[in-house]
């Protein structure tokens, strides 16, 4: 990958910091805007991907990446398209707390289902009611993922979308939301992923979560400055950590 300078990582730095900030803004102002300004504000040129997923009758899995204004596009999809959305969202402590977030997404019209042991449950009957289902794939919390190549070094991301869709029939579509000018966004959906059998589930598996993080690879490279991952999300993060360490 190109190597850039101190100044230009610096200028990367606070600008997905400021993106960071509009995200949080934007996301509890959201309440309060109609169906109307919400419509009016972000364009989705390539919706029709949902369209043909969700009539095969399988359910949608969305694969996103922390990206851009993605609480925006849910409520839109809720709201305006009058999609059923359930959004995987990772349990905060306190419980209270994880509570007053789930609650702020319920009033935007969207399903929680917080990940845990019967997470995989939940989500296999959220698509086999054909419900669109949002999967924030860009890190692997728990661990035990996929080893991939992911913007040029290895690392893991969740086996969840290939999995999930492997076992449920239900397309996985890569997808991004970005902030634009003049206070809009744009939601970029890409095609279904090759979700079809073709050996061993393990094998399978692997390959379609590769084909994921060269999609989400993709997605963020059309404006890094949004990407809000501000965690290590590569060994070599973890080693830079360890090196600094006194």
């Amino acid at each position: 990958m190109p190597r850039v300078g101190a100044l230009e990582v610096r200028r990367s730095t606070v600008a997905a910091f400021e993106s960071y900030a509009r995200y949080w803004l934007e996301s509890f102002r959201l309440p309060a805007v109609d169906v109307a300004a919400l419509d009016a504000g972000i364009d989705v040129p390539d919706y029709h991907h949902i369209e043909q997923a969700r009539a095969r009758g399988n359910g949608v899995i969305l694969a996103l990446p922390h990206l851009g204004g993605w609480e925006w596009a849910g409520f839109w999809g809720a709201a305006v398209k009058n999609l059923p959305m359930s959004v995987v969202v990772e349990p905060l402590e306190p419980p209270d707390l994880f509570e007053w977030f789930a609650g702020f997404r319920r009033r935007l019209g969207m399903n929680i289902i917080a990940q845990g042991p019967s997470a995989g449950g939940e989500v296999l009957a959220a698509l086999r009611r054909n419900e669109v289902v949002c999967l924030l794939s860009d890190r692997d919390l728990a661990g035990d993922g996929v080893e991939v190549e992911f913007m040029g070094e290895r690392t893991t991301l969740p086996a969840g979308p290939a999995l999930l869709s492997l076992r449920s029939g239900a397309p996985v579509l890569p997808t991004g939301v970005y902030f634009g000018p003049h206070g809009r966004r744009l939601g970029w959906i890409r095609p279904p992923l090759d979700a079809e059998r073709a050996g061993r589930l393990r094998d399978d598996v692997a390959r379609i979560t590769q084909q994921m993080a060269d999609e989400l690879a993709l997605l963020i490279a059309a404006a890094p400055h949004q990407w809000h991952l501000f965690g290590p999300n590569w060994p070599s993060d973890r080693a830079g950590d360890r090196c600094r360490q006194p």
